[in-house]
């Protein structure tokens, strides 16, 4: 789970709703597209505030910065049909955010965690309105064995329980690691409503994907596409060598962020947008 380093958005981001052909959908934005324009999405049990520690070192190097909640997650409504929320059913969204974001020009990808692997499925759908692909703490396939244990235990309780969600709530947090830093009360109730806010349907259909996805290094890699596989030093959800070698089949960019597990947008944003920008600039060039 990200959590923001603060919910404050900065005093030049705004918060509204992005019209698209599928919808609106809730977004930060911060920056003007002096250099380019990026759309970030989130993943699993996430949602736009988890990027909101990049949007002002990223408006203040030149690029328009927009964080989108996917349909069902947090702000952004969502029908209680898990149809709604296939993974090819998502990349259409982002394929339609991108569009009505673009002026016509292409605009820079960056998918966190379960994000990633629904802007790689929208690249291999059209790649045509990208001009880059960051995956972000995301891998090849499937989340590694462990965590697809714990995956699969939330799914079943949320199929079970999906109209108690404070009680899946607090069932999880209970099992949070005994020596975690506690969460101010301010995030605390933070992460509580996100949560609640969130589609049921929404997180069985994603959580099945992150178990079940399979290997697609190789069709991304024919994408003629720049790449950038960043993370940080340690992931619990796709081990940082599996990273390493996705980077190699994809003939990617590798950053890997100091400081970092598997939300470095979130644990160390100054970095993790120093190594966005060094790659959008260099991405530009090609």
């Amino acid at each position: 789970m990200s959590k923001p380093p603060r919910l404050t958005l900065p005093s030049h981001a705004r918060a509204y709703r992005l019209t698209t052909a599928r919808g609106d959908f809730a977004v930060h934005e911060a920056g003007e597209p002096l250099r380019g324009t990026a759309l970030l999405v989130p993943g699993f049990t996430g949602s736009k505030e988890d990027f909101i520690g990049l949007l002002e070192p990223l408006a203040a190097a030149g690029y328009r910065v927009v964080a989108v909640d996917g349909r069902g997650q947090h702000e952004t409504p969502g029908p209680r049909e898990e149809s709604a929320y296939a993974l090819e059913e998502l990349a259409l969204d982002v394929l339609a955010q991108a569009a009505a974001l673009g002026d016509g020009s292409p605009v820079h990808l960056v998918g966190h965690s379960l994000g990633g692997l629904i802007s790689r499925a929208a690249v291999l759908r059209d790649p045509a309105p990208f001009a880059s692909l960051t995956l972000m703490s995301s891998g090849p396939a499937a989340i590694c064995t462990a965590q697809q244990e714990r995956t699969k235990l939330l799914v079943a309780a949320l199929e079970a329980m999906r109209e108690d969600m404070p009680g899946i709530w607090t069932a999880m947090r209970a099992h949070d690691p005994e020596d975690a830093v506690p969460d101010g009360p301010e995030l605390a109730e933070f992460l509580r409503e996100r949560w609640l806010a969130t589609v049921p349907e929404q997180l069985i259909a994603t959580g099945r994907v992150l178990v079940s996805e399979p290997d697609r290094v190789d069709e991304l890699s024919a994408v003629e596409l720049p790449k950038l596989v960043l993370s940080g030093e340690v992931d619990y959800a796709w081990p940082v060598p599996v990273m390493d070698d996705m980077t190699q089949r994809l003939k990617a960019r590798r950053v890997i962020v100091p400081g970092a597990e598997h939300s470095p947008n979130a644990e160390n944003p100054q970095v993790t947008a120093r190594a966005l920008v060094e790659f959008w600039d260099s991405a530009r060039t090609l």
